[in-house]
């Protein structure tokens, strides 16, 4: 009895020695996450963790990057010291932690970071944590463009210096893809046969391009661009280019029965077009216009919209044609007026006009500058009233002369 009650003091004192030993390395001690992923350019936050004793006083806590530069230390909260404060800033500072974020992490700040505790009286602490970089491929977007103009494709990839070659694929109507162009960090831009001298693409890896000049609607469709990265492996991302082609109206009318005309319009479009009749006052037409739409063997479509209305309802109304597209910021409006050719005939007439009188003016400047004597000129030729001039010729004549003198002068 007396033996076991004697060593239950020594097993106490054994189980308390194993417990101070177990629990004192936790003291002072400081730990951090071996690795913080973070996508580039993106905030990323670096976290270490302190254990402190009783006795134990946080003295100041310093933040160095893989180079042995302090980019921000501390004593308080209140008198924070960093290399680029608006990059980097402190988060968190507490007796038992701080931490500190990067606003956009970069391909410059990756890297092991060690965070330094100055602990009295123990002296500093440390640990170190690690910042990974990884990136993803960002397409600029799907593309519409117009056939005959210029188009772009644009991906971007956020670690260049990781990435060795750059490839652009369409993708296929069975769900296949086919290569278009390549470009290797070591070497040119590699583009299709068929597409050469018409596609071409940037000497980058950060950002690749895919230049179309010009852009046709066979190359409607969706690509793929794969940028091939060391040691993420292949990253990819899917844009889509959508090809137009602009509707160029024509509208015709013919006559089809007494006092009956039809009228139509027609356009040719990718993709087709929609076309609506104006008619001033609506009251005159024979019915609703029929649309008849063909497909075409480039992918367009071509559509014809044909209106019956009365013959008397050219001379006194307004007609138009309104062709609608999803390429145009407004329609296109065709007008439809036979009083448009009657104006084009006065306004012809007119300009024939002007052009014989200029012409009658040129040739008796000319007249009076090849005699002395304009009086006699105009008496030699036989141009006076007496001698079956006409009036006109004779002021032209004299209003000739009258400008030679003056120039004489």
């Amino acid at each position: 009895m007396d033996a076991t009650m004697s060593k239950s003091p020594v097993r106490r004192c054994l189980q308390l020695s194993l417990l101070l030993l177990m629990v004192s390395p936790l003291q002072g001690k400081v730990s951090a996450q071996p690795h913080v992923q973070v996508l580039v350019g993106l905030p990323a936050t670096l976290r270490c963790n302190l254990a402190l004793s009783g006795s134990e006083v946080l003295k100041q806590v310093r933040w160095v990057d893989g180079r042995n530069v302090t980019v921000l230390s501390y004593i308080s909260r209140h008198s924070v010291s960093a290399v680029e404060p608006e990059r980097v800033t402190l988060t968190s500072a507490t007796r038992d932690s701080s931490a500190i974020t990067i606003s956009m992490a970069g391909p410059r700040d990756e890297g092991c970071y060690t965070c330094i505790f100055d602990v009295y009286p123990t002296g500093p602490q440390e640990a170190q944590t690690c910042l990974v970089l990884t990136a993803k491929v960002t397409p600029d977007g799907n593309h519409t463009a117009v056939s005959g103009r210029q188009a772009t494709l644009a991906c971007r990839y956020g670690l260049a210096r990781r990435v060795q070659q750059v490839q652009w694929m369409k993708a296929g109507e069975r769900g296949d893809s086919s290569d278009v162009a390549s470009f290797n960090k070591h070497g040119e831009p590699i583009i299709l046969d068929a597409l050469l001298g018409r596609i071409s693409l940037s000497r980058t890896l950060d950002e690749s391009r895919l230049f179309f000049r010009p852009v046709r609607t066979e190359d409607e469709g969706c690509y793929t661009c794969e940028f091939h990265a060391y040691p993420e492996g292949v990253r990819s991302a899917v844009v889509c280019l959508t090809v137009y082609v602009l509707p160029k109206p024509q509208i015709t009318h013919k006559t089809t029965s007494p006092g009956v005309i039809e009228a139509n319009c027609s356009a040719v479009a990718r993709p087709a077009a929609m076309i609506a009749w104006n008619v001033e006052g609506n009251n005159k037409t024979l019915g609703p216009a029929s649309v008849l739409s063909l497909q075409q063997d480039d992918g367009s479509t071509l559509v014809i919209s044909t209106l019956s209305l009365r013959s008397d309802l050219l001379h006194d109304r307004s007609i138009k044609c309104l062709v609608h597209h999803r390429g145009l910021e407004s329609a296109i409006s065709v007008p439809l007026n036979t009083k448009m050719g009657e104006a084009v005939t006065i306004l012809i007439l007119v300009i024939s006009l002007a052009v014989m009188l200029l012409v009658c003016l040129c040739i008796c400047l000319w007249k009076c500058f090849l005699r002395k004597d304009c009086e006699y000129d105009c008496e030699y030729a036989n141009w006076s009233l007496g001698g079956g001039g006409t009036w006109l010729e004779m002021g032209m004549c004299e209003f000739g002369c009258a400008l030679e003198k003056d120039c004489r002068k």
